[in-house]
């Protein structure tokens, strides 16, 4: 991509602009850090687009406050710009386990995905952050069949971003960008912990 342009110029018959304008489904994966933080990134740039943004964490504890969440959540107070809602999906299922038991999570991660269905197909927002959505997938949690064919499968004008290690192969399949973040070195790796402000 030279310069922002295509090397190939399928004969699909849209236009440059018919084409620019397509909604895009993204998936961050890989086994690196920086995953959530690029999509927020984008995230980001939808929000000055002034589209509404809707993000979802399945993962994450409940109680945790990132660093992304309170500028995001501050942007979309603003009158400029675009609305910006943030859920934390489930019991806050984290990398260690917190109360109740799996089939309890499990079932929090379905109603999660099953308000996100319903606004897809409501066309509720123009930007979707699905962040560690791939666990409850791989877990056996979510049909992936049922994720894929809902996000393929979308109305209207809806950008949607995934991000997880290890994306199940369906849902690369299916999407128009695939970002794999593969790690070269990392400060855990000399024994320096997580800081503030670089992994929160």
């Amino acid at each position: 991509m030279p310069r922002g342009r295509p090397e190939v110029v399928p004969d699909d018959g849209l236009t440059t602009r018919q084409r620019r304008d397509r909604p895009v489904f993204a998936v961050h994966t890989g086994d690196m850090k920086g995953k959530s933080t690029a999509a927020f990134g984008m995230a980001l740039r939808a929000w000055n687009q002034g589209w509404s943004i809707g993000v979802f964490q399945f993962v994450k504890s409940a109680k945790w406050r990132v660093g992304e969440e309170t500028a995001l959540r501050a942007l979309g107070a603003l009158e400029e710009g675009g609305t910006v809602e943030w859920h934390k999906m489930g019991e806050g299922w984290s990398w260690t386990r917190k109360q109740g038991a799996e089939s309890d999570h499990a079932a929090s991660a379905r109603e999660g995905w099953a308000e996100i269905k319903r606004r897809l197909a409501e066309q509720r927002h123009d930007f979707y952050v699905l962040d560690e959505f791939t666990y409850p997938l791989r877990w056996g949690w979510i049909d992936v069949a049922d994720v894929v064919q809902s996000i393929r499968d979308r109305p209207g004008r809806q950008h949607v971003v995934v991000t997880g290690r290890n994306a199940p192969a369906e849902l690369v399949e299916v999407a128009d960008l695939v970002v794999e973040m593969t790690k070269i070195r990392h400060p855990m790796d000399s024994g320096q912990k997580g800081q503030r402000g670089i992994e929160w």
